[in-house]
């Protein structure tokens, strides 16, 4: 009786109870059938892997002052929504560094606000959009060649998308297909998954960073990426949205689409490691122009910005640190910023982004796979946009109809329980000082509670 009120309650249909069930009864079995694999047992000699995982996330924010509210904004009188998600990682050994990987993915739910007010938006398993049924759909499947270049050798331990072997530390590998850039670029150990760690858009990843994908976050592209012991270098390309927030790809190649260089450097502190990375990325894309738009007499908040839209340069960096300090804390932060004079073409409305936080295993008390994760981000609009918003318009994710500017800040704190080996419970806090960079609205509080599973 409870189980079906429950999902009454959450509106998750029968097929994503049944996924989510699958997925989890999987991760609760898996570490007993670890066991029983043979002690000699040779992983680099598997041909393929198969893993997957299911997350169910409610979250719900507390009514806040609100001067006004627009089309995009956060729902001043309170609001609770759920997510959930499972995918399955099919991995499949061709040859000698040749690997193919599919990854079916199941999705249902919404964001606040149907993934709307906030330019640091709260739930990075909220899709734009959203569905009250589930869907099915591929998340990825990219073909991966690994050129080893000799010397030194390391492990490579079995994961989703990953299969298990030995390899050359120096290696070239090239991967295309269809991904998520962030699978690849601007990784952090810290903050990466809003599924086991950081659930807020700018805090697991630049917040700046508009990497070209779908609504979803998914994109089809080509990556190099050349490592070493102490550094890689990896560069990419990857298809643009037909024009901001589409669900359709610009086939336009090369003449339009995103170009991506990351150099990423590898250090020790008193005995620690730490990483630093820099991020470039260049863009030419069907893109509107804030300026254009509100010049237009007729200033129209959905029509203008699309009247404007025609081939632009589009442009930005960041730079990211991770750092640990013990075996068990480590600390990250990082700054993005890019041009914010043309929309936003798949990500979040932000033109500038700073982020610091901290992650702490919690082996002090006899928990050493419980987590607990605290940041603080602020994020800023360039003047384009915020006369934009000002005048009434609206990007992906803000515009209340109005603008009192302000710069966005955030703050977020979870703490993630390990119930079993394979399976994590997750109490997440976060507050958001000018919701959409409108001091006319908030502070507000959101709260949230996540069930992750793998296996």
């Amino acid at each position: 009786m409870f189980q079906r009120s429950f999902v009454r309650a959450a509106g998750i249909g029968s097929r994503g109870v049944a996924a989510f069930a699958t997925i989890v009864t999987l991760a609760l079995i898996a570490p007993a059938r670890a066991e029983d694999t043979p002690a000699d047992g040779d992983p680099a000699a598997k041909p393929y892997n198969l893993h997957g995982e299911t997350t169910l996330v409610w979250q719900g924010n507390a009514p806040f002052r609100a001067a006004y509210s627009g089309d995009n904004s956060l729902r001043a009188h309170g609001q609770g929504r759920e997510t959930l998600s499972a995918t399955l990682f099919l991995g499949l050994r061709l040859w000698r560094g040749g690997e193919f990987y599919l990854n079916p993915e199941m999705f249902q739910g919404f964001g606040l606000a149907n993934t709307h007010g906030a330019g640091g938006f709260f739930n990075g398993e909220a899709q734009k959009g959203g569905t009250a049924t589930p869907i099915g759909y591929l998340a990825r499947g990219f073909f991966r060649q690994t050129f080893e270049l000799g010397g030194e050798t390391e492990k490579i331990e079995d994961a989703p998308n990953k299969l298990a072997g030995t390899q050359s530390v120096s290696r070239l590998t090239w991967t295309t297909g269809k991904l998520a850039i962030v699978d690849i670029f601007d990784v952090n150990s810290y903050a990466r998954d809003p599924r086991d760690n950081f659930l807020n858009w700018t805090a697991y990843s630049h917040g700046a960073f508009d990497n070209a994908a779908d609504t979803k976050g998914y994109g089809w592209g080509t990556v190099l990426d050349l490592n070493q012991k102490h550094w890689a270098l990896r560069g990419g390309y990857f298809l643009e949205p037909t024009f901001s927030n589409s669900e359709r790809f610009d086939h336009d190649i090369p003449r339009r689409g995103q170009y991506l260089l990351e150099l990423e450097t590898r250090h020790q502190i008193a005995g620690q490691a730490g990483k630093i990375r820099y991020l470039g990325w260049f863009a030419r894309a069907n893109a509107g122009n804030f300026d254009q738009a509100v010049a237009d007499p007729a200033f129209d908040a959905s029509d203008s910005i699309a009247a404007t839209r025609r081939t632009r340069t589009l442009y930005g960096f960041g730079i990211s640190l991770e750092q640990a300090i013990t075996s068990d804390l480590g600390l990250f932060a990082r700054a993005s910023m890019r041009d914010g004079r043309n929309e936003v073409m798949a990500w979040t409305d932000v033109d500038r982004s700073l982020s610091v936080g901290l992650s702490l295993k919690g082996t002090a008390w006899r928990r050493p796979d419980d987590t607990v994760g605290l940041v603080g981000v602020v994020n800023g609009l360039d003047k384009h946009y915020r006369r934009y918003l000002a005048a009434g318009g609206l990007g992906i994710n803000v515009g209340d109809g109005q603008l009192s500017y302000q710069p966005e800040a955030l703050v977020e704190t979870y703490y993630s329980l390990a119930l079993r080996k394979n399976v994590f419970f997750s109490l997440d806090y976060q507050l958001a000082i000018n919701p959409a960079f409108n001091a006319d609205r908030g502070p507000v509080s959101v709260g949230a509670m996540r069930l992750h599973a793998h296996f």
